[in-house]
């Protein structure tokens, strides 16, 4: 039966993980990332689809057509390789749809990060926008440490700072996401209670993604720190 000094020495290893401890995090914001910019695929397809058997005027097209412009930015510019609107949209929506069932089942697999990323590539060539390709350029990054977050962010804190940092990343992520669609929404409909004027429209949709972007970093970070304390204590098995 071990001592008293004995169970003293083995508690500091079955301390438990920090943050919601059965979640990886950084699993959880790539799929959340991935899923949120393939729905804007899906609407730029969408909008595309809608304006018919028509060829488009070349490799820069606006996925909202004139017939179904609600303000005067909401244009949703592409580019595509495919000379046809409806062709495009068609293809852009078949690929978002594929890059949910990825991102949601498959991002861990051996090849889950290359395949995201060509995914992503197919849908800004057929025509799923262009303001998305930073962020799926991020998503992708951080993809890579699925398996193995890095060290960096939790050597930058002291170890008492570790935890509470580390369960900042789900409401980080929240944070990101709800201007995300909010700037989606804008960027479509143009839709900003008790604002009329589309500059500034436009000034509160770009505002909106810079806000979520920081919250996406300071969530993307706190999230390696969360899983590497996860894999510190062996939860991630």
């Amino acid at each position: 039966m071990p001592g008293a000094n004995e169970s003293a020495r083995e508690e500091p290893d079955a301390a438990p993980p920090v943050g919601l401890s059965h979640l990886k995090a950084t699993r959880a914001i790539v799929s959340t990332l991935g899923v949120l910019f393939a729905v804007s695929g899906i609407d730029h397809g969408l909008f595309e689809t809608l304006q018919g058997n028509t060829p488009t005027p070349g490799l820069f097209i606006r996925s909202i057509g004139p017939h179904q412009q609600m303000w005067l930015y909401g244009t949703e510019d592409a580019f595509t390789l495919i000379p046809n609107y409806r062709a495009s949209g068609i293809v852009s929506i078949a690929i978002s749809l594929i890059i949910v069932i990825w991102s949601l089942r498959f991002i861990e697999s051996r090849h889950g990060s290359a395949v995201f990323l060509l995914l992503f590539i197919l849908l800004f060539l057929s025509g799923g926008g262009v303001a998305q390709v930073v962020f799926f350029t991020l998503a992708w990054a951080v993809s890579l440490r699925i398996h193995e977050p890095p060290q960096w962010p939790s050597r930058l804190l002291p170890e008492s700072a570790r935890a509470g940092f580390g369960k900042l990343w789900l409401g980080c992520l929240v944070l990101f996401a709800l201007p995300a669609l909010a700037a989606l929404e804008i960027a479509i409909a143009g839709y900003v209670p008790g604002v009329e004027n589309p500059e500034l429209r436009l000034h509160i949709c770009w505002s909106l993604l810079g806000m979520g972007l920081g919250f996406l970093l300071v969530g993307i970070a706190s999230g390696f720190v969360h899983d590497a304390e996860c894999s510190k204590h062996s939860l991630y098995r």
